[in-house]
């Protein structure tokens, strides 16, 4: 049976940058004099040890700047297309939806982007986040691989998601933007743009998709503790929303649905503007922060990194870690390995047809030539909700089809057992979506157990699952089935496809 397995302070005031480098086994945090330490409930009893510990071995500071790698392609990605007349885009298209500075990022080909020292100074909340060493769950396996993790469970979401949220709150605040709407699954997204709208005063409105909207309650509070409005999506406030009532009355949502819902709301409304948490390129770009953190890090180990592993849903997790890798690959420095790992309810790259497509299920948004299950594609309700999405990432859609990496899919019970092995050796509940890349090193470090490789795996692990124990539950109690896609309800998403010459 699965159970016998193995109010914020204020960013603007000074605060200190806090150095940290976690081992499995100790944790040093070096911090200047002088200065209060912030500590993150996210790792209190790690830090709390580093202060007793005399070691320090690393001084990781928060990167300045954010990593384009889209300068450093030889072949650049296909733009995206305008809805109605399927040519490209231009700012002015997307100026209803997007702030100006936003617009530039997702369209540049600089190679660094400076962060603005407004988002650097809320950076230091959480970040640098630590790189840990899984000597425990190695030992669990038996494997000689060596296994780290970059934690971004943290931040005062308990993800990765404010890396992009808060830069996305300071633009729109900076170009007079009061009102912000997105979309959510898990809640993870909502939840992060909830915080970074408190702290630059905006007023913030999500749509979260149905299942994860009765599923994970305590994410909803914590966008309501933080301000913001929480509607179950789909809903009747929109007209996207009413017509798949109307089809569907007890339907669960997905992403595609719920960002149909936000665009819809922020194009009828001057003083809204759209935020988006995955998929696109700025949003890419504001991740980046994880991997040049992690590149260092590692160094500071005396690692290179055999194996990269993350999970994708829409790929910003994915992206923040390996990009600032794939740019060390494409110099020569390393080789490492660098494999996405996808539900198999909802595999989008590995299933999926790399086309243009819409990114929502209404068809409001722009044409993105991305891996694609078709904009209405509507994936079982699995518990990593945060990984229900028809499509990936333009930008990794497009390093896939390049041969810079490589994608995989997993079954849900898999990705649990995985879990229960970390949780119980490692201390960490991971969130569902993050299970994912963790039963994927598992698959990898038992690999060389049986090979006798001393491989280092890397893996992403964006966030913690302490508002995801409902899941457990039903992990625990037997309950939690494999959910996978249809080879029919594909092929009828995908013939809806747009077809693009």
């Amino acid at each position: 049976m699965a159970s016998q397995l193995l109010l914020p302070p204020n960013p603007f005031t000074k605060s200190v940058s806090a150095k940290v480098f976690f081992t499995g086994d100790d944790l040093t945090l070096k911090r200047k004099p002088n200065q209060a330490t912030r500590i993150s409930s996210g790792f209190s009893l790690r830090a709390k040890a580093a202060l007793r510990s005399n070691n320090n071995k690393s001084s990781v500071e928060i990167p300045t700047q954010w990593y384009n790698i889209i300068s450093d392609l030889s072949v650049k990605p296909p733009p995206p297309l305008h809805p109605k007349t399927f040519e490209p885009i231009k700012p002015e298209d997307l100026a209803h939806l997007f702030p100006n500075e936003l617009i530039k990022q997702e369209a540049t080909l600089e190679r660094f982007i400076d962060i603005p020292e407004e988002v650097l100074e809320i950076y230091k909340l959480w970040r640098p986040t630590p790189l840990i060493r899984a000597k425990r769950l190695e030992k669990l396996l038996q494997t000689p691989a060596r296994i780290y993790f970059k934690y971004e469970g943290g931040s005062p979401a308990g993800s990765h998601k404010p890396n992009t949220a808060v830069p996305q709150a300071y633009y729109n605040a900076k170009e007079g933007v009061k009102n912000v709407v997105t979309e959510t699954g898990a809640g993870q997204w909502g939840s992060a743009l909830a915080f970074a709208s408190s702290l630059f005063g905006l007023d913030c409105e999500v749509w979260q998709v149905a299942n994860s909207y009765h599923q994970k309650p305590y994410r909803r509070l914590m966008m309501q503790t933080w301000g913001a409005k929480v509607h179950p999506s789909p809903s009747d406030l929109t007209e996207a929303g009413r017509r798949i009532l109307q089809s569907d009355p007890s339907s669960p949502g997905s992403l595609g649905i719920a960002i149909s819902e936000a665009v819809e709301v922020a194009a009828r409304n001057e003083d809204t503007k759209y935020c988006l948490g995955s998929v696109l390129n700025h949003v890419l770009l504001h991740q980046t922060v994880i991997g040049e953190e992690c590149i260092k890090q590692m160094e500071d180990f005396g690692e290179t990194p055999d194996v990269i592993i993350g999970c994708t849903g829409g790929g910003s997790n994915f992206a923040g870690l390996s990009f600032p890798f794939i740019r060390e690959k494409l110099k020569g420095k390393m080789n490492p390995v660098i494999r996405a790992v996808e539900p198999s309810a909802c595999p989008s790259l590995t299933k999926g047809v790399y086309a243009y497509d819409f990114g929502d299920t209404a068809g409001l948004t722009p044409l993105m030539k991305m891996h694609t299950l078709g904009h209405d594609f509507i994936p079982d309700p699995i518990h990593a909700g945060g990984l229900r999405y028809h499509g990936m990432a333009p930008l990794i859609s497009h390093v896939y089809e390049q041969g810079f990496m490589e994608a995989i899919s997993i079954p849900q019970i898999e990705c649990f057992q995985g879990a229960i092995q970390f949780a119980r050796t490692e201390g960490i509940i991971p969130a569902p979506e993050p299970t994912h890349a963790i039963a994927a090193t598992i698959r990898e470090a038992l690999q060389c157990k049986e090979t006798g490789e001393e491989k280092v795996i890397l893996m992403a692990m964006c966030g913690h699952g302490h508002f995801d124990l409902s899941s457990y539950d039903k992990y625990l109690r037997g309950e939690l089935v494999d959910l996978s896609f249809s080879e029919e309800k594909i092929r009828e998403s995908l013939s809806k496809v747009p077809h693009v010459v």
